[in-house]
C-alpha cells in the first residue's frame, strides 16, 4: 500500500491541454475513482501515474519517493485494462504466473502467489482452462488475478468492466469492491460511468476538460456539488435545471411555473452578492405530489406530463415546465396520464442555486462544502458544458 501524491501535474498534446494542474493526495489503501466524459483526462492521468505517459510539469510521489524518473517496471504498480489481454495459448495458471516467471521468482513463490490469487478470486477450478473456455466475468477475474500476484503498492484500473454486459458489470463491480476491502491496496479506478464511481469509490475525482471540478466522497458530491457541472454529471436520473429570478427582497425565487420560498441562510447569501438571475437545480426524487403533506415543501412547481415510466419501485414522469423538460421520481401508486397538468411540491432544503454565468453553487461558500473540494480550476462548471 502506498500514499500517492500528485502536485500541479500537467500534460499537453501539442498545444492542447489534456490534464491541467492536477492535485491529489491519497490515503493509504484508498479506492479513488477518476470519473468524467470521454476526453476529460482521466486515462491520461492514470497513465502518468503508471509511467506510460510523460508529465510536462508537476511532481508524482509514492510514499514520498519521487516517481518522475522511475521506469514503469520499477514503480510497483499493476494495471488492469479494458481489454483482458490474456495469452490465448496459455492456461489460467500460466497467465497468472507469466509476469513472475519473467522476473525470475522462485517456483515455490510463484506457486504460492498464484494459488493465493486464485483462492482470493474464486478461480481455483479454472487454473487449467484456456481463456477461450472462460466467460467474460471469469476472464476479468483472471486479469485481476494477474495484477494481484505482483503484490503491488498501487492498483491502476482503466475501465475494466466496459466490455461486460449490464448484469455482469453489476456483479463484477461488487467483486472488485470486495477484493479491495480484502487486500487493501491503494487503487485508482477510471470510468465514465457515474454509477460505478458512486458505488465503488472512497473518494471520487470529477474531471472535465482536463481539469478537476471536485474531489469528495460519493454522498458529498451528490448532496453538495461544487458547481452545476458536477451536479448534472452525478446522479441518475440527472438533476433538473431551470433559470430563475430572485425576488427583490431575496425571500423567494421564481420562474414560469414555479415559486419557491428560500431559507434565511440562502436569502442572506444571495442578497450579499446582489444576485437576481440564477440557475436552480433539484433532484427528481425531491419532487413529490402536492397532495402528500407528510413532508414540508418550499413551494409548488406546475407542468404538463409528456411521459410516464413505470419503474417498479417508482413512477418516473417527464414533464415540461415553460418548454423545459424535467424528471420527477414519484411513488409507484400514482395514477398519471400523458398531457395531464400536474402540481408537485419541492421538499424543503433541497434546492440548489447556481450562478448563471460561472456555474458555481451559491447555497454555501465553496470553502465550506468539504475540505476535499477543489477550486483550483482554470475552466468553470457552466451548465452549458453538462
Amino acid at each position: 500500500m502506498a500514499v500517492v501524491k500528485l502536485e500541479n501535474v500537467c500534460r499537453y498534446f501539442g498545444s492542447t491541454p489534456a490534464v491541467l494542474d492536477f492535485n491529489l493526495e491519497t490515503r493509504e489503501g484508498e479506492f479513488v475513482v477518476l470519473v468524467g466524459p470521454s476526453g476529460c483526462g482521466k486515462s491520461t492521468t492514470l497513465r502518468m501515474i503508471a509511467g506510460l505517459e510523460e508529465m510536462d510539469s508537476g511532481t508524482l510521489s509514492f510514499d514520498g519517493r519521487p516517481m518522475q524518473d522511475v521506469p514503469v517496471q520499477d514503480r510497483e504498480i499493476a494495471m488492469v485494462f479494458q481489454s483482458y489481454a490474456l495469452y490465448p495459448h496459455r492456461n489460467v495458471y500460466d497467465n497468472l504466473a507469466f509476469a513472475l516467471k519473467l522476473r525470475r521468482f522462485p517456483k515455490a513463490e510463484i506457486e504460492k502467489r498464484v494459488r493465493h490469487a486464485a483462492q482470493t478470486l474464486d478461480i481455483e477450478p479454472l487454473l487449467l482452462r484456456k481463456p477461450r473456455e472462460l466467460s467474460g466475468g471469469q476472464r476479468q477475474r483472471v486479469a485481476l488475478g494477474r495484477a494481484i500476484v505482483r503484490e503491488p503498492d498501487v492498483f491502476l484500473m482503466d475501465e475494466p468492466l466496459s466490455n461486460l454486459d449490464a448484469k455482469l458489470r453489476v456483479t463484477m463491480r461488487a467483486e472488485i469492491a470486495k477484493l479491495h476491502r480484502r487486500i487493501g491496496v491503494t487503487t485508482f479506478y477510471v470510468t465514465h460511468d457515474q454509477v460505478e464511481a458512486m458505488t465503488m469509490g472512497d473518494r471520487i475525482v470529477v474531471m472535465n476538460g482536463g481539469v478537476i471540478q471536485q474531489i469528495a466522497t460519493p454522498l458529498a458530491l451528490y448532496d453538495e456539488p461544487v458547481n452545476s457541472y458536477v451536479a448534472g454529471f452525478i446522479g441518475n436520473p440527472p438533476m433538473n435545471f431551470l433559470d430563475a429570478d430572485v425576488s427583490e427582497d431575496g425571500g423567494r425565487i421564481r420562474g414560469p411555473g414555479f415559486d419557491f420560498e428560500l431559507e434565511p441562510s440562502l436569502q442572506q447569501r444571495l442578497s450579499s452578492r446582489n444576485q437576481h438571475e440564477v440557475t436552480i437545480g433539484f433532484r427528481p426524487e425531491h419532487l413529490k405530489p402536492r397532495t402528500d403533506d407528510a413532508l414540508p415543501t418550499m413551494g409548488i412547481l406546475q407542468g404538463t406530463i409528456e411521459l410516464v415510466e413505470q419503474m417498479g419501485s417508482t413512477t418516473d414522469i417527464r414533464l415540461t415546465v415553460d418548454g423545459h423538460s424535467l424528471i420527477a421520481e414519484l411513488p409507484r401508486d400514482q395514477t398519471l396520464q400523458i398531457k395531464d397538468a400536474v402540481e408537485l411540491g419541492l421538499l424543503a432544503g433541497r434546492l440548489h442555486v447556481f450562478d448563471r454565468d460561472s456555474g458555481d453553487r451559491l447555497n454555501v461558500a465553496v470553502s465550506e462544502i468539504q475540505p476535499s473540494s477543489v477550486r483550483s480550476r482554470q475552466s468553470n462548471g457552466k451548465l452549458a458544458s453538462v
